[in-house]
């Protein structure tokens, strides 16, 4: 995602007058600190938090123990719990998660490369909606593939 294509997501947002929070564990915070560089990005910014560790996703973000338990935390509805519990803990509109395997190798039995996105929308913008994709290879910065890869091409609902 370059630089203007921040800015028009921002400039959009605050058009809509949408705000977005996000909960981030593939992209380890890098996701919100690219939509905070944009200027005006404190009108429709209502936080981030970076769940890296697995438990944090359950004390922080409210996602249950009982599916991180059984799944892990690559897991689409673990995705999914992430950005209601993001847009839920932050008051915003929208909620955006990431989760996956960045690489080299593969983690939990799942190869490099296999990312979960998730939006998580309040009821009157349409309940939760998700992407899904899967990059081939190690994913050497993760939030420079998230709008070309995956964000626009799945969830045009911005």
């Amino acid at each position: 995602m370059d630089d203007a294509q921040v800015a028009r997501l921002i400039q959009e947002l605050a058009r809509r007058a949408l705000t977005v929070a996000t909960a981030e564990s593939l992209t380890g915070g890098g996701l919100v600190s690219r939509l905070v560089d944009v200027p005006g990005a404190s009108h429709v910014v209502r936080g981030g938090a970076c769940t890296y560790a697995v438990d944090t996703k359950a004390s922080v973000l409210g996602v249950s123990r009982e599916r991180l338990a059984l799944t892990g935390p690559v897991d689409e509805q673990v995705a999914r719990q992430m950005a209601e519990g993001a847009r839920s803990l932050f008051g915003a509109t929208i909620g955006l998660s990431t989760t996956g395997v960045a690489g080299p190798g593969p983690a939990d039995g799942f190869p490099a490369g296999t990312v979960h996105i998730a939006f998580g929308t309040n009821a009157s913008f349409g309940g939760v909606t998700k992407a899904d994709c899967h990059l081939d290879g190690i994913i050497l910065n993760p939030t420079l593939y998230l709008d070309d890869e995956c964000i626009i091409r799945e969830g045009e609902f911005v």
